[in-house]
């Protein structure tokens, strides 16, 4: 009777670590904060990684509140368009990334007058390395996307 208890307790234990989280609400915590607020926090993070003076923080403070802005804007637009139910058509989403590239563009040029070499050296880095978070956790939380399950269906 006790290994048969023992039995149930350790199939309900594995069963329910065997569940896939849901990783969606644990961000870094920015989406409680204002836009201000984050502005602030982005541009003090990059002072303490990039090492700015005072010039190129208020510079910076201005690149990002313009960039939150932007975004913010994105983000009601894909909500409205969310809720009503209609997705964008294929020349939309060409617009939508064709726009987001150029800003990103422009970003890398701004970016590039506001640092010396040194430190847009070590911003490019930054970015780079946080997009590799970034696609590193997508493709890890999708189920069959990880390479080892793709190895066993092949």
């Amino acid at each position: 009777m006790k290994k048969i208890i023992l039995m149930t307790f350790l199939m309900a234990g594995m069963t329910i670590m065997a569940q896939p989280r849901n990783n969606k609400h644990q961000g870094n915590g920015m989406d409680q904060f204002t836009s201000e607020q984050r502005s602030e926090l982005q541009v003090k993070k990059l002072t303490l990684e990039l090492d700015l003076n005072e010039s190129q923080q208020k510079e910076i403070k201005a690149f990002i509140a313009d960039k939150n802005t932007k975004m913010e804007a994105h983000k009601t637009a894909m909500k409205a368009m969310r809720e009503k139910g209609t997705k964008p058509t294929s020349d939309e989403r060409f617009a939508m990334k064709s726009k987001m590239l150029d800003e990103q563009i422009a970003a890398k040029k701004r970016m590039q007058k506001i640092l010396n070499e040194k430190q847009f050296e070590k911003w490019t880095a930054l970015k780079e390395e946080h997009q590799g978070d970034r696609k590193g956790n997508r493709q890890g939380n999708q189920q069959g996307k990880h390479p080892k399950n793709q190895e066993r269906r092949g």
